[in-house]
């Protein structure tokens, strides 16, 4: 058994100073009172809900009413408009206290306030029970304000400041101009017309009469979808998950190398810790760390810690801690067997065998026998067609070379979408990537496929980027991942490891005589989804070349949370792409840029 799975977790934390004097409050903060804010999230949600119904069915409102004197909803008494606003932001803040954000338990501590503070102001003898509940669980926050300790990117607060004054210039803008269009039954000034804007934003009428009911109700109905479209933006930017943008300094990559280079050999995902977009968290030793993204409120690594496997402890230690700072669930994709051991023993997490990873050993492999028939066949015939490869250290290549073959690689992309989190780098030729080795195959000195693999410690390369003219000949990756096998022995490689096959052993077992009827529906399911993320064909792929199949897990901390992980994970990997707006490119396409041209040289003339 290894000092891994012998050390004491007590003795461990000691030696490896976990101690986390900077914040105290997060020892032992996982996992305890979980009622908490489930129960503070729960009365959040109905209330809101109830609100929002009101405009629909006021008879069920009035019966769900009740529960408001039990929780901070009595501001909805207002107006109808309030009910609205109001049960919006409890439906968001809901979530936020569910996962103990700080800033939504001090926005439903505000509400509290408010509450009481209208009720003391009528002084009603009605009001004094509701007040006294609201007190209570005013209090109650207050005395466990410690299990909602999350704390958001500062970022995002003043990213929502700018962004709810920038909509509320334009929610006036819009208002007034309204007005200025419309017959109005009488003349008002400045001031009175930006007073009833303002009023009917926020759901109050304003002094201003138009002529014509209809322009009336246009108005407040178009001054109250302006309001609650600044509200819902605002509230949705104040309270999102943070995603802080990579922090991996030069120095934090020296590091990291060192480490790959004492320890590198261990997993063959580990240089793909050195991805751009990627951040880093140390163990108090230095001796191991975890690299990982924020992708929609996940905190999601790839692989194994990085180091040695005596300070893992230590470095998923602080990474849980951080992830509990900051309301992320975290998440582990495509670690070993060891690996998710460790990281289930240490975070108390649930592991999920993912698929496995093919790995080639470069002694072993052969063409020869029936087994490899497909393969030789589709090398002949390539190699008949006059493609040759080159098969080179990236350090040995150089920089033009580097650039035009990324440019014609480039040009063979189906789309600018760059897919791969786990198993990719993301970049060729970069700076500290020299040890990287690139194959490359050309037919009558044109450019046709490209292999890029990166380092697996010092003997072994991981493959990391596959890309091919669609017009080349069929078989061409085969072709080249063979030159590379074969040119491995030249360049010190040992072992190869090629594409991750997911769910690899379902699709096995499932086509298999006798196999049951579940595992069959499985293997059904997985041939549907395969017409989107290539699960069988990447299988296939890899099954071509007779490899070891090492398994790779998927670590997550409960069931409840893997469909939310899952979709992060996809986003990551940019299975997932949600769609954004590029100015620049609607700009191109509207023609902006010609017009900008012309006016410039229209201003030179003049």
């Amino acid at each position: 058994m290894s000092k891994t799975e012998t050390t004491d977790p007590a003795g461990r934390a000691a030696a490896d100073g976990e101690e986390n004097s900077e914040h105290p409050w997060l020892d032992g903060q996982r996992g305890q009172r979980r009622w908490i804010p489930l129960i503070a999230s729960l009365l959040s949600f109905l209330i809101g809900l109830s609100d929002v119904l009101a405009i629909f069915t006021p008879s069920f409102h009035a019966r769900l009413h009740r529960i408001n004197t039990y929780v901070p909803g009595t501001l909805t008494n207002a107006a109808r408009s309030a009910d609205v606003i109001v049960g919006l932001l409890l439906l968001m803040l809901s979530h936020g206290l569910r996962r103990r954000k700080r800033r939504a338990w001090q926005a439903v501590t505000a509400l509290l306030v408010l509450d009481i503070a209208i009720h003391l102001m009528h002084g009603r003898a009605t009001h004094v029970p509701t007040t006294v509940v609201a007190a209570i669980l005013l209090g109650t926050l207050l005395f466990f304000r410690n299990d909602f300790y999350a704390i958001g990117d500062r970022r995002t607060r003043w990213r929502a400041l700018w962004v709810f004054l920038g909509l509320v210039v334009a929610d006036i803008a819009i208002g007034l101009g309204y007005l200025s269009v419309n017959a109005l039954d009488g003349s008002y000034s400045l001031a009175t017309r930006l007073t009833d804007v303002l009023s009917e934003i926020v759901g109050i009428s304003g002094p201003v009469v138009f002529f014509s009911d209809g322009r009336s109700d246009g108005f407040h109905l178009l001054t109250s979808a302006l309001g609650l479209f600044t509200l819902i933006v605002t509230a949705y930017l104040f309270l999102r998950p943070a995603e802080p943008k990579s922090r991996l300094t030069p120095a934090d990559t020296e590091r990291i190398r060192e480490l790959l280079d004492k320890h590198g050999d261990r997993d063959s995902l580990g240089y793909f810790a050195l991805r751009d977009d990627k951040s880093v968290i140390w163990s108090p030793t230095g001796k191991a760390c975890v690299c990982y993204r924020v992708v929609s409120g996940v905190m999601l690594a790839g692989g194994d810690p990085i180091g040695d496997p005596e300070a893992w402890p230590g470095a998923i230690q602080a990474f849980l801690d951080e992830a509990a700072r900051h309301a992320w669930a975290p998440a582990v994709m495509g670690c070993s067997e060891l690996g998710a051991e460790v990281w289930c023993r240490e975070g108390d997490l649930t592991a999920l065998e993912l698929g496995d990873e093919g790995i080639v050993n470069v002694a072993d492999f052969s063409l020869s026998g029936r087994p490899m028939r497909n393969v030789r066949q589709m090398v002949s015939r390539v190699t008949r067609n006059g493609y040759t490869a080159e098969v080179r250290r990236v350090g040995d290549v150089p920089r033009e070379e580097i650039s035009a073959i990324l440019r014609v690689a480039d040009s063979w992309r189906g789309s600018h979408t760059e897919r791969g989190f786990s198993m990719a780098l993301g970049r060729v030729g970069a700076a500290g990537d020299e040890q990287c080795v690139i194959a490359t195959a050309t037919c009558e000195g044109t450019l046709r496929a490209v292999l890029h693999f990166v380092p697996w410690g010092s003997d072994g390369l991981s493959l990391d980027l596959m890309r091919r003219d669609r017009g080349s000949q069929p078989g061409l990756n085969d072709f080249l991942i063979v030159e590379a096998i074969k040119a491995a022995p030249g360049l010190g490689i040992k072992r190869i490891s090629l594409n991750f096959a997911v769910f690899r052993a379902a699709l096995e077992r499932g086509e298999r005589i006798g196999a049951g009827p579940v595992l069959r529906a499985w293997r059904s399911i997985l041939l549907f989804l395969s017409k989107w993320f290539q699960i069988e064909s990447l299988y296939k792929f890899n099954a071509k070349f007779s490899p070891v199949w090492q398994p790779r897990f998927f670590v997550f901390p409960t069931a409840k949370d893997a469909p939310r992980i899952a979709l992060a994970a996809l986003e990551a990997e940019a299975f997932l792409v949600w769609p954004t707006l590029d100015p620049r490119r609607l700009a191109r396409q509207l023609g902006l840029g010609r017009l900008r041209r012309r006016f410039r040289r229209a201003l030179r003339r003049n």
